[in-house]
């Protein structure tokens, strides 16, 4: 089973906004009677970031994959056999959650101000759930397992 997560829509508001600011220069350009050329460059370069930037509105960058044999964090994969632990840390970017692995001095960050607000929960059971069958942890329901000779 596969799972992507992406960032927050809301952090790249600024594209269309710079789009119709060029589209803004060039309703001035064409008022001030320039060359219609360059009313020309302002439109098409206006209406080309205004189209990017809503593409990128509507499907926003990658932050993590989640798959059954490992994790990718912006490009860089992971096994999940090589985590050890999953926590949460203050960055100098706010809160977000870090993945240490075996290999010392490689921890991945996830910072929280990247994920849509209503993903953080789903993405942290997510985590935990798979990091723990990856190292064959389970659940413990307060129960003995069955069928082992215990000494009393």
């Amino acid at each position: 089973m596969r799972t992507t997560y992406r960032m927050r829509a809301g952090r790249f508001l600024g594209i269309p906004a710079a789009g119709l600011i060029l589209l803004g220069v060039a309703a001035i350009v064409w008022a001030i009677a320039l060359p219609a050329a360059v009313v020309a460059v302002f439109l098409v370069l206006g209406g080309l970031v205004v189209l990017g930037g809503l593409y990128v509105l509507a499907r926003p960058p990658v932050v993590l994959k989640l798959r059954d044999d490992e994790i990718e964090v912006r490009g860089v994969r992971t096994p999940w056999t090589d985590v050890t632990e999953v926590g949460r840390v203050e960055t100098t970017h706010g809160e977000a959650i870090v993945l240490r692995t075996r290999q010392k001095d490689h921890s991945v960050l996830v910072p929280l101000a990247w994920l849509a607000p209503g993903q953080l929960p789903e993405l942290e059971t997510a985590l935990r759930d798979r990091l723990n069958t990856a190292h064959g942890y389970t659940i413990w329901d307060g129960t003995a397992p069955e069928g082992e000779n215990r000494a009393e």
